[in-house]
């Protein structure tokens, strides 16, 4: 059960040690956004290599929607932050998830 009504951020990512460096980035990433927008935050590790990092929002039993991928390479930490944030700021439009719309003066703070 999510603690607060906003949902959560999931990072999917591979297990193995080339990808380490990645998720570094990526993580740091979504923790800061889940700490600013008061999100929880779950990383899912899989088996398979050399895949891309993924951020998915879910909130609730709702389908996770994803808001970032990697794409194999190594990005920058402002760059992942401002993608995760231009996404939840169009997610706060859907009706789905209303939720997000009291967040969204956090948003805008943030960019």
């Amino acid at each position: 059960m999510l603690r607060n009504s906003f949902g959560k951020l999931l990072i999917y990512a591979p297990t193995d040690a080339a990808s380490k460096k990645r998720l570094k980035f990526v993580q740091n990433a979504a923790e800061e956004t889940a700490r600013l927008l008061k999100l929880e935050l779950e990383v899912v590790k899989f088996r398979k290599s050399l895949s891309p990092i993924y951020v998915y929002y879910e909130n609730g039993d709702e389908e996770p929607i994803p808001l970032y991928c990697d794409k194999g390479k190594t990005g920058d930490l402002q760059e992942i932050c401002a993608t995760l944030r231009k996404m939840m700021f169009v997610l706060s439009f859907h009706p789905r998830h209303s939720a997000l719309k009291h967040v969204r003066g956090a948003i805008m703070r943030l960019s």
